[in-house]
Protein backbone atom coordinates (compact mmCIF):
# COMPACT_ATOMS: atom_id res chain seq x y z
CA UNK A 1 0.00 0.00 0.00
CA UNK A 2 1.53 3.02 -0.90
CA UNK A 3 -0.01 6.22 0.25
CA UNK A 4 0.77 10.08 -1.94
CA UNK A 5 -0.99 13.19 -0.11
CA UNK A 6 -0.78 16.72 -1.97
CA UNK A 7 -2.77 20.11 -1.59
CA UNK A 8 -4.58 21.79 -4.53
CA UNK A 9 -5.60 25.01 -5.07
CA UNK A 10 -8.71 25.58 -6.75
CA UNK A 11 -9.87 29.07 -8.09
CA UNK A 12 -13.60 30.01 -7.64
CA UNK A 13 -15.91 32.02 -10.49
CA UNK A 14 -16.02 34.59 -7.80
CA UNK A 15 -15.70 34.96 -4.22
CA UNK A 16 -17.69 33.41 -2.02
CA UNK A 17 -18.80 34.73 1.34
CA UNK A 18 -20.42 33.41 4.49
CA UNK A 19 -20.83 35.11 7.92
CA UNK A 20 -17.42 34.18 8.59
CA UNK A 21 -15.19 35.46 5.98
CA UNK A 22 -14.85 35.40 1.82
CA UNK A 23 -12.60 33.17 -0.06
CA UNK A 24 -11.80 33.35 -3.40
CA UNK A 25 -10.48 29.59 -4.24
CA UNK A 26 -11.15 25.92 -2.81
CA UNK A 27 -7.97 24.69 -1.00
CA UNK A 28 -8.31 20.44 -0.96
CA UNK A 29 -6.39 17.80 0.45
CA UNK A 30 -5.81 14.70 -1.97
CA UNK A 31 -5.09 11.14 -0.57
CA UNK A 32 -4.22 8.57 -2.97
CA UNK A 33 -3.47 5.20 -2.36
CA UNK A 34 -1.85 2.33 -4.91
CA UNK A 35 -1.96 -1.26 -4.29
CA UNK A 36 -1.61 -3.94 -6.60
CA UNK A 37 -1.88 -1.88 -9.86
CA UNK A 38 -5.12 -0.12 -8.29
CA UNK A 39 -5.81 3.28 -7.05
CA UNK A 40 -8.34 4.93 -4.91
CA UNK A 41 -8.71 8.46 -3.70
CA UNK A 42 -10.50 10.95 -1.69
CA UNK A 43 -10.45 14.45 -1.21
CA UNK A 44 -11.23 16.40 1.88
CA UNK A 45 -11.23 20.63 2.98
CA UNK A 46 -10.39 21.31 6.20
CA UNK A 47 -12.83 23.32 8.62
CA UNK A 48 -11.06 26.45 9.47
CA UNK A 49 -13.69 26.84 11.58
CA UNK A 50 -12.56 23.59 14.62
CA UNK A 51 -8.57 24.39 13.67
CA UNK A 52 -8.11 22.24 10.63
CA UNK A 53 -5.49 23.81 7.98
CA UNK A 54 -4.32 22.36 4.90
CA UNK A 55 -1.01 21.33 5.84
CA UNK A 56 -2.15 19.84 9.33
CA UNK A 57 -4.42 18.11 7.64
CA UNK A 58 -2.01 16.49 5.22
CA UNK A 59 0.42 15.95 8.06
CA UNK A 60 -1.76 13.54 9.95
CA UNK A 61 -2.85 11.42 6.71
CA UNK A 62 1.13 11.12 6.02
CA UNK A 63 1.04 9.74 9.55
CA UNK A 64 -1.51 7.20 8.96
CA UNK A 65 1.48 5.61 6.66
CA UNK A 66 2.84 2.61 8.48
CA UNK A 67 -0.55 1.65 10.00
CA UNK A 68 -1.61 1.26 5.97
CA UNK A 69 1.72 -0.52 4.96
CA UNK A 70 0.59 -2.35 7.67
CA UNK A 71 -2.57 -3.48 6.78
CA UNK A 72 -5.08 -0.66 8.20
CA UNK A 73 -8.59 -0.77 6.71
CA UNK A 74 -11.56 1.22 6.77
CA UNK A 75 -13.08 -0.43 9.95
CA UNK A 76 -9.84 0.09 11.93
CA UNK A 77 -9.29 3.80 10.26
CA UNK A 78 -12.72 5.00 12.79
CA UNK A 79 -10.87 4.24 15.61
CA UNK A 80 -7.19 5.04 14.52
CA UNK A 81 -8.41 8.46 13.87
CA UNK A 82 -10.80 11.01 14.85
CA UNK A 83 -13.83 12.68 12.92
CA UNK A 84 -12.58 15.59 10.60
CA UNK A 85 -11.12 16.22 7.11
CA UNK A 86 -8.06 14.28 7.39
CA UNK A 87 -9.49 10.70 8.04
CA UNK A 88 -12.66 11.83 5.41
CA UNK A 89 -9.92 11.53 2.54
CA UNK A 90 -7.91 8.43 4.12
CA UNK A 91 -12.10 6.74 4.29
CA UNK A 92 -13.00 8.05 0.77
CA UNK A 93 -9.70 6.87 -0.89
CA UNK A 94 -10.27 3.18 0.96
CA UNK A 95 -13.58 2.64 -0.26
CA UNK A 96 -12.66 4.08 -3.97
CA UNK A 97 -9.66 1.42 -3.43
CA UNK A 98 -11.78 -1.37 -2.31
CA UNK A 99 -14.22 -0.97 -5.28
CA UNK A 100 -11.44 -0.58 -8.05
CA UNK A 101 -9.89 -4.12 -6.26
CA UNK A 102 -13.66 -5.76 -5.82
CA UNK A 103 -14.41 -4.59 -9.56
CA UNK A 104 -17.83 -3.31 -8.39
CA UNK A 105 -19.34 0.15 -7.61
CA UNK A 106 -18.87 1.30 -4.26
CA UNK A 107 -22.61 1.30 -3.66
CA UNK A 108 -22.85 -2.44 -3.69
CA UNK A 109 -19.94 -2.70 -1.07
CA UNK A 110 -22.58 -0.76 1.19
CA UNK A 111 -25.08 -2.80 0.29
CA UNK A 112 -27.32 0.36 -1.16
CA UNK A 113 -29.01 0.81 -4.43
CA UNK A 114 -27.30 2.33 -7.41
CA UNK A 115 -27.09 5.70 -6.74
CA UNK A 116 -29.89 8.39 -8.81
CA UNK A 117 -29.57 12.23 -10.16
CA UNK A 118 -30.64 14.34 -7.64
CA UNK A 119 -31.46 18.19 -7.61
CA UNK A 120 -28.96 20.25 -5.68
CA UNK A 121 -29.42 23.23 -3.84
CA UNK A 122 -27.60 26.44 -5.61
CA UNK A 123 -25.70 28.89 -2.82
CA UNK A 124 -26.35 32.47 -3.07
CA UNK A 125 -23.48 33.92 -1.04
CA UNK A 126 -23.93 36.78 1.42
CA UNK A 127 -23.60 39.98 0.62
CA UNK A 128 -25.96 42.99 0.23
CA UNK A 129 -29.38 42.81 -0.32
CA UNK A 130 -29.32 44.21 -3.67
CA UNK A 131 -26.20 42.30 -4.99
CA UNK A 132 -28.06 38.79 -3.35
CA UNK A 133 -31.18 39.77 -5.78
CA UNK A 134 -29.50 39.92 -8.76
CA UNK A 135 -27.81 36.64 -7.93
CA UNK A 136 -31.13 35.01 -7.22
CA UNK A 137 -32.55 36.57 -10.55
CA UNK A 138 -29.12 35.00 -12.45
CA UNK A 139 -29.90 31.62 -10.80
CA UNK A 140 -34.27 31.98 -11.05
CA UNK A 141 -34.22 28.72 -13.29
CA UNK A 142 -32.57 26.65 -10.42
CA UNK A 143 -35.52 25.37 -8.71
CA UNK A 144 -33.37 25.07 -4.70
CA UNK A 145 -31.39 28.06 -3.80
CA UNK A 146 -29.38 27.97 -0.51
CA UNK A 147 -29.24 31.61 0.50
CA UNK A 148 -26.38 32.99 2.84
CA UNK A 149 -27.06 35.51 5.72
CA UNK A 150 -25.71 35.74 9.18
CA UNK A 151 -24.40 39.35 8.17
CA UNK A 152 -26.02 41.72 10.81
CA UNK A 153 -29.17 43.28 10.42
CA UNK A 154 -29.83 43.32 6.73
CA UNK A 155 -30.63 39.64 6.95
CA UNK A 156 -34.86 40.93 6.65
CA UNK A 157 -33.87 42.18 3.80
CA UNK A 158 -31.80 39.98 2.26
CA UNK A 159 -34.06 37.17 2.17
CA UNK A 160 -37.14 39.54 1.59
CA UNK A 161 -35.22 40.38 -1.78
CA UNK A 162 -33.92 36.98 -2.90
CA UNK A 163 -38.07 35.87 -2.46
CA UNK A 164 -38.67 38.78 -4.57
CA UNK A 165 -35.93 37.84 -6.94
CA UNK A 166 -36.79 34.35 -7.87
CA UNK A 167 -40.75 33.71 -6.61
CA UNK A 168 -40.87 30.11 -7.93
CA UNK A 169 -37.91 28.93 -6.07
CA UNK A 170 -37.92 26.79 -2.80
CA UNK A 171 -35.96 28.72 -0.63
CA UNK A 172 -33.49 27.18 2.31
CA UNK A 173 -31.13 29.74 4.31
CA UNK A 174 -27.75 29.15 6.21
CA UNK A 175 -27.12 31.11 8.79
CA UNK A 176 -23.87 30.32 9.75
CA UNK A 177 -24.05 30.52 13.26
CA UNK A 178 -24.23 34.23 12.64
CA UNK A 179 -27.32 35.35 14.55
CA UNK A 180 -27.88 35.51 18.05
CA UNK A 181 -31.05 34.96 20.85
CA UNK A 182 -32.03 38.81 20.36
CA UNK A 183 -31.76 38.58 16.71
CA UNK A 184 -33.20 34.58 16.30
CA UNK A 185 -37.07 35.36 16.30
CA UNK A 186 -37.13 38.28 14.17
CA UNK A 187 -35.01 36.22 11.49
CA UNK A 188 -37.14 33.32 11.95
CA UNK A 189 -40.46 35.30 11.40
CA UNK A 190 -38.58 36.82 8.23
CA UNK A 191 -37.80 34.08 6.83
CA UNK A 192 -41.19 32.46 7.51
CA UNK A 193 -42.86 35.18 5.47
CA UNK A 194 -40.59 34.56 2.76
CA UNK A 195 -41.51 31.19 2.52
CA UNK A 196 -38.18 29.89 3.50
CA UNK A 197 -38.33 26.06 4.16
CA UNK A 198 -35.08 25.19 5.93
CA UNK A 199 -32.58 26.60 8.13
CA UNK A 200 -29.20 25.66 8.89
CA UNK A 201 -27.22 26.93 12.06
CA UNK A 202 -28.79 29.90 13.21
CA UNK A 203 -27.12 29.72 16.50
CA UNK A 204 -23.50 29.34 17.41
CA UNK A 205 -22.36 25.87 18.45
CA UNK A 206 -22.93 25.49 22.29
CA UNK A 207 -24.61 28.60 22.19
CA UNK A 208 -27.87 27.46 20.51
CA UNK A 209 -29.80 26.12 23.79
CA UNK A 210 -32.76 28.54 22.76
CA UNK A 211 -33.58 26.78 20.05
CA UNK A 212 -35.57 24.71 22.56
CA UNK A 213 -37.22 26.95 24.32
CA UNK A 214 -39.03 28.91 21.14
CA UNK A 215 -41.49 27.61 18.44
CA UNK A 216 -39.48 26.97 15.42
CA UNK A 217 -41.77 28.44 12.41
CA UNK A 218 -39.40 26.87 10.14
CA UNK A 219 -37.53 23.15 10.52
CA UNK A 220 -33.96 24.12 11.58
CA UNK A 221 -31.25 21.94 10.47
CA UNK A 222 -27.98 21.69 12.69
CA UNK A 223 -24.92 22.05 10.63
CA UNK A 224 -21.57 23.35 12.94
CA UNK A 225 -23.22 21.55 16.07
CA UNK A 226 -23.73 17.61 14.48
CA UNK A 227 -20.57 15.92 13.55
CA UNK A 228 -20.77 12.34 14.18
CA UNK A 229 -22.89 10.00 16.43
CA UNK A 230 -21.85 11.27 18.89
CA UNK A 231 -23.21 14.65 18.30
CA UNK A 232 -27.07 13.50 18.30
CA UNK A 233 -27.47 13.49 21.97
CA UNK A 234 -26.82 17.07 22.48
CA UNK A 235 -28.74 18.43 19.53
CA UNK A 236 -32.17 16.74 20.75
CA UNK A 237 -35.30 19.41 21.52
CA UNK A 238 -33.37 21.62 19.45
CA UNK A 239 -33.42 21.13 15.82
CA UNK A 240 -35.36 19.09 13.43
CA UNK A 241 -32.93 18.59 11.17
CA UNK A 242 -29.07 17.72 10.83
CA UNK A 243 -26.90 18.34 7.43
CA UNK A 244 -24.18 15.81 7.60
CA UNK A 245 -21.15 16.40 5.90
CA UNK A 246 -18.49 13.75 5.33
CA UNK A 247 -15.69 16.15 6.52
CA UNK A 248 -17.31 16.72 9.80
CA UNK A 249 -18.02 12.96 9.78
CA UNK A 250 -14.76 11.90 8.83
CA UNK A 251 -15.86 10.06 5.37
CA UNK A 252 -18.45 8.07 4.37
CA UNK A 253 -18.76 4.93 6.54
CA UNK A 254 -19.58 7.84 9.72
CA UNK A 255 -21.76 9.73 7.83
CA UNK A 256 -23.52 6.73 6.83
CA UNK A 257 -23.81 4.88 10.27
CA UNK A 258 -24.51 9.12 11.30
CA UNK A 259 -27.64 9.33 8.91
CA UNK A 260 -29.06 6.04 10.08
CA UNK A 261 -28.89 7.07 13.89
CA UNK A 262 -30.01 10.70 13.31
CA UNK A 263 -33.55 8.85 11.43
CA UNK A 264 -33.57 6.74 14.24
CA UNK A 265 -34.05 9.56 16.28
CA UNK A 266 -36.87 11.61 14.32
CA UNK A 267 -34.26 13.91 12.44
CA UNK A 268 -34.75 14.71 8.72
CA UNK A 269 -31.28 14.25 6.78
CA UNK A 270 -29.31 16.87 4.82
CA UNK A 271 -26.37 16.43 2.94
CA UNK A 272 -24.22 19.21 2.46
CA UNK A 273 -20.61 19.85 1.36
CA UNK A 274 -17.84 22.19 1.30
CA UNK A 275 -16.70 23.79 -1.62
CA UNK A 276 -14.66 21.18 -3.65
CA UNK A 277 -14.17 19.68 -6.84
CA UNK A 278 -16.61 16.88 -8.38
CA UNK A 279 -14.07 14.02 -6.60
CA UNK A 280 -15.36 15.33 -3.00
CA UNK A 281 -19.13 15.25 -3.91
CA UNK A 282 -18.57 11.54 -5.57
CA UNK A 283 -19.23 9.72 -2.24
CA UNK A 284 -21.50 12.08 -0.54
CA UNK A 285 -23.75 11.43 -3.42
CA UNK A 286 -24.73 8.00 -2.37
CA UNK A 287 -25.58 9.02 1.46
CA UNK A 288 -27.92 11.50 -0.17
CA UNK A 289 -29.84 9.23 -1.76
CA UNK A 290 -32.00 9.25 1.72
CA UNK A 291 -31.45 13.01 1.91
CA UNK A 292 -34.55 15.20 2.04
CA UNK A 293 -32.43 18.06 1.22
CA UNK A 294 -29.48 17.46 -1.17
CA UNK A 295 -26.62 20.69 -1.21
CA UNK A 296 -23.87 19.34 -3.47
CA UNK A 297 -23.03 22.64 -5.38
CA UNK A 298 -19.11 22.97 -4.53
CA UNK A 299 -18.08 22.09 -7.69
CA UNK A 300 -20.43 24.77 -9.60
CA UNK A 301 -18.36 27.29 -7.66
CA UNK A 302 -15.22 26.30 -9.53
CA UNK A 303 -13.42 28.04 -12.43
CA UNK A 304 -12.95 24.67 -13.66
CA UNK A 305 -13.45 21.21 -12.41
CA UNK A 306 -11.22 18.04 -12.44
CA UNK A 307 -11.51 15.52 -15.40
CA UNK A 308 -14.14 12.85 -15.30
CA UNK A 309 -15.76 15.82 -13.33
CA UNK A 310 -19.63 14.94 -12.33
CA UNK A 311 -22.01 16.32 -14.36
CA UNK A 312 -24.32 18.81 -13.76
CA UNK A 313 -27.61 20.00 -15.80
CA UNK A 314 -28.65 22.89 -14.00
CA UNK A 315 -29.05 22.12 -10.82
CA UNK A 316 -29.46 18.26 -11.33
CA UNK A 317 -26.20 16.50 -10.17
CA UNK A 318 -25.59 12.97 -11.84
CA UNK A 319 -23.96 9.75 -9.69
CA UNK A 320 -20.07 9.74 -10.26
CA UNK A 321 -18.37 7.35 -13.32
CA UNK A 322 -16.15 5.19 -11.90
CA UNK A 323 -12.79 6.83 -13.73
CA UNK A 324 -13.83 9.86 -11.22
CA UNK A 325 -14.31 7.61 -7.64
CA UNK A 326 -15.76 4.59 -6.78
Amino acid sequence: MNLTVRIERWPLRQAFTISRGSKTEAVVVVAELECGGHRGRGEAVPYLRYGETPEGIAAAIETMDAALRGGLDRSGLQTAMPAGAARNALDCALWDLEAKQAGRPAYELAALPAPKPLVTAYTVSLGTPEAMADAALRAKNRPLLKVKLGGGGDDAERIAAVRRAAPEAELIVDANEGWTEESLERNLAACAQAGVTLIEQPLAEGRDAALARIKRPIPVCADESVHDRASLVAIAGKYDAINVKLDKAGGLTEALALAAAAEQRGFDIMVGCMVATSLAMAPAMLLAQRALVVDLDGPLLLAADRPHALRYDGSVVYPAQSNLWG
